[in-house]
């Protein structure tokens, strides 16, 4: 076995704290990767503080970690020694099933590991994720990193990135589109560039008045304050998508009286309580609610390259590991442009 140092969350209400654990020897094919940086995801909040129910403790969590290649199974070939490389939300699945042949193991019909909070494809050995010194994947879902991003800034886009790409790639959204965001973060800031990318014209729909000159700074074309009865009026049934990232219980009626009659409101945003709706507002012109969950291994590898070719990073705060607490209180807020990253060397 493999010691690691990372921090851990011991129980719901207690604060993240230095714990040692062990990680796999290295198999045939497997990478050991040593963690440089990890992006903290508002997911992380939720389940480190059990918000939605089945946290298995101690949890070291982290699902956006990138680093380097220290060492690798005999049978690997996709990664050597000294690659820049990524890890996202799962580190296994059943690799049997129609949607594993197909490279979207993230809705696997039989069991995905979980990058931290879940379990081994034994369902019993629980994982352990990036807020952590190293980590050790089999090298199907190790992702390759382009050499020309800088690596903090490449972290989020294993969850935040993804979780954005993924539905304007299935929705084909892009040149002739007008597709809202909704929710102004760290999913959101990523739609915005990732929507500007694919040639759709974006329009930020927000809480926050102060949001308004950073939507334009990231390429969207329009603002709807979403407290503005007289914009919410003037911009009804204009959009042809809406991607809702918020995180927290909203009103769903009033993106969905913004969509155009075969509107499609995607949610990618996991609010701790279900929200409701009237069925006339999805009757009367024909709208849809669909959901998407982040992306598989042959996806985030297809959104890491055209995040190299287009340059496309997200926008960080790098902090140390001492200041995680505080970084998941500042996060709860919204205090932050858009993404924590750690510095794992500070473990």
């Amino acid at each position: 076995m493999i010691e690691a140092r990372g921090y851990a969350a011991k129980t719901a209400t207690a604060p993240l704290a230095p714990f040692t654990f062990s990680r796999r020897d290295v198999g045939r094919n497997d990478v050991l990767i040593e963690i440089l940086y990890c992006g903290v995801c508002h997911s992380d909040i939720h389940q480190a503080r059990d918000e939605w129910g089945g946290a298995i403790f101690p949890m070291v969590p982290g699902h956006e970690v990138v680093g380097r290649v220290v060492k690798v199974g005999k049978g690997v070939r996709k990664v050597r020694v000294g690659d820049p490389v990524g890890v996202g939300c799962f580190v296994d699945s059943c690799r049997k099933c129609s949607h594993c042949k197909d490279y979207q193991e993230n809705y696997c019909d039989h069991h995905f590991s979980l990058t931290y909070n879940g379990t081994e494809m034994d369902q019993k050995t629980p994982t352990y994720g990036g807020y952590s010194d190293r980590i050790v994947v089999d090298e199907r879902f190790v992702l390759k990193v382009p050499k020309n991003l800088d690596l903090a800034r490449v972290a989020p886009l294993l969850c935040a990135g993804i979780t954005t790409y993924s539905p304007l790639k299935h929705w084909k959204i892009g040149k002739g589109h007008k597709l809202g965001v909704m929710g102004l973060g760290g999913l959101g800031h990523m739609a915005v560039k990732f929507g500007k990318a694919l040639g759709a014209h974006v329009s930020v729909i927000s809480t926050s008045p102060s949001k308004q000159a950073d939507a334009k700074k990231l390429g969207a074309k329009n603002f709807i304050l979403s407290s503005d009865a007289a914009a919410l009026e003037k911009n009804a049934g204009s959009l042809d998508f809406i991607l809702s990232t918020v995180a927290a219980k909203h009103d769903i009626e009033l993106p969905l009286n913004l969509l155009k009659t075969d509107g499609t409101l995607i949610l990618v945003g996991v609010p701790e309580v279900p929200l409701d709706m009237h069925p006339a507002s999805l009757i009367m012109k024909r709208k849809r609610i669909a959901g998407s969950l982040v992306g598989g291994t042959k996806e985030t590898q297809e959104m890491l390259n055209f995040c190299g070719k287009k340059k496309i990073l997200a926008d960080i705060e790098l902090i140390s590991m001492k200041q995680i607490n505080e970084a998941f209180d500042r996060t709860v807020k919204g205090d932050i442009k858009y993404r924590f990253v750690i510095d794992n060397a500070t473990i």
